[in-house]
């Protein structure tokens, strides 16, 4: 007997018994891809347009398809857009409702292209708009961090190395070290965007097609910056995709080690900030609590983050070419990495600029670590000693300071001739903190002129890199 094609199915033309029922749920992609349904008929339109003028479909065909799309499009914004998992995908639902609005017009839509190239052009058009937002966001965060180094390039604080005092720097030093990792990250977004905006659209199922078409006609309609050079490539490759999710994965590092820090800072033992009450909560049990939980929460999402990376990569690594149905599950990790990475982003841009800094707290813990100590060796060589002999007499300074639980300001003259006799009261000078915060006034440095000269910098960088 003659096949009898499903009408449910745009492909059952080749089958003759139905899909088992839960094959049809296990393939279906409706449930996640239906968030790209207005790139969809934004990519449809333009390709019934330029169908029209190649003379594939004539100019009243294209209006009508044009017009029944805009109608689809407005039931799924309103709300009133039914899904259906029988007709699997995102595509297929929207041309069911086009063909159901427009008539048999409506089947020629598809005229010159696959589901193919149609999802991977969806999956562009949807990440170039994610990464747009994304960067915006960014910037937000930028600002917010340059307006906080600024306001406090003058509050000292200890810097650390093994997470032990090592040497006084600037808070606000230390904001932008926050800063250039994040401008880092905003420039990956961007180059990584470039790769983004190529046109798949006209690659077909695998092969191109033998209808007159104008890619370069629909990567100007939307936006594109090129068309993909290879039809085998632009159909089944998503290395956009996952160096996307490379990008996102080291910009989540850097908000975990952000993270990690404005944990620690908040804590009891630290103490050298505030986290405003809005990005935080309490303990059920515990009246006193105020816990750090947006930073704490940005902290533990970045894994999922690194795994969908992993699950990308792993997804890919054994695909012969062309397409295949393996590629159906790019599209929730990737979903979930820019929803994830826009999440954290935008609870950085909000919860930066209400930061309380407890300066005093800073300047107490600066003073209990001996980061002065450098300083001191320093200053003995510009009095002539050899860095080696400086280094030794430093370190006994400090091994007796820590015996007698004092600070090395504490310790008198004759304490330090003890190690060389040599010294004189000059060395005193060397273990003021604000005289070391200042001397390192160079390019980079954490002097406080140098700080405000790296925020009129970054803000200039700000402007060129997110122009």
């Amino acid at each position: 007997m003659p096949a009898t094609p499903d009408p449910e199915k745009p492909w059952g033309g080749r089958f003759t018994a139905p899909t088992d029922a839960f094959v049809e749920e296990f393939t279906a992609s409706v449930g996640f891809d239906q968030r790209l349904a207005l790139h969809d008929i934004r990519g449809s339109i333009a390709h019934a347009c330029m169908l029209s003028e190649c003379g594939v479909i004539d100019d009243a065909e294209f209006t009508t398809i044009a017009e029944g799309l805009e109608a689809v499009r407005a039931d799924i914004e309103a709300g009133e857009f039914e899904w259906s998992v029988k007709l699997e995908d995102v595509h297929m639902n929207i041309e069911r409702a086009l063909v159901e609005r427009v008539g048999d017009v409506g089947k020629k839509l598809h005229t010159a292209r696959s589901r193919n190239d149609q999802v991977a052009t969806d999956i562009r058009l949807y990440l170039r708009e994610r990464i747009d937002g994304l960067l915006a966001a960014l910037r937000t965060l930028l600002e917010g961090l340059v307006a906080l180094a600024e306001r406090e390039a003058d509050t000292l604080m200890p810097g650390y190395t093994h997470l032990q005092a090592a040497q006084p720097i600037a808070f606000g030093h230390h904001m932008l070290a926050w800063f250039e990792m994040l401008l880092r990250d905003s420039e990956r977004l961007r180059d990584c965007r470039r790769r983004v905006n190529v046109l798949p659209l006209g690659a077909g199922a695998l092969a191109g097609t033998t209808f007159p078409i104008d890619r370069d006609r629909v990567a100007e309609l939307l936006g594109f910056d090129a068309v993909a050079e290879n039809s085998l490539d632009a159909v089944s490759d998503r290395d956009f995709a996952i160096e996307f999710t490379a990008c996102a994965s080291i910009l989540m590092m850097h908000y975990s080690r952000m993270s990690e820090e404005l944990v620690l800072w908040n804590s009891q033992a630290f103490g050298f900030i505030d986290i405003a009450d809005a990005f935080c909560t309490g303990s059920s049990m515990m009246p006193q609590k105020k816990n750090p939980d947006v930073p704490e929460l940005v902290r533990g999402k970045s894994g999922r983050v690194f795994g969908h990376l992993v699950g990308l990569l792993t997804l890919m690594k054994s695909q012969p070419l062309a397409y295949n149905k393996d590629n159906q599950e790019d599209k929730e990790p990737l979903f979930d990495t820019v929803d994830t990475l826009d999440a954290a982003t935008r609870a950085f841009a909000e919860l930066v600029p209400t930061l309380r800094v407890r300066r005093e707290r800073l300047r107490a813990a600066a003073a209990q670590g001996f980061i002065n100590a450098t300083d001191l060796a320093d200053h003995l060589v510009r009095m002539g000693r050899p860095f080696r002999d400086a280094h030794a007499v430093v370190g006994a300074a400090v091994a007796l300071a820590v015996e007698r639980g004092c600070t090395l300001d504490e310790l008198t003259l004759e304490d330090y001739r003890r190690f060389d006799a040599g010294l004189d009261d000059t060395i005193f000078n060397a273990l003021d903190m604000d005289r070391a915060l200042n001397a390192r006034d160079h390019f980079g440095g954490t002097a406080p002129v140098q700080v405000r000269a790296a925020c009129i910098r970054a803000r200039e960088r700000i402007a060129r890199a997110l122009a």
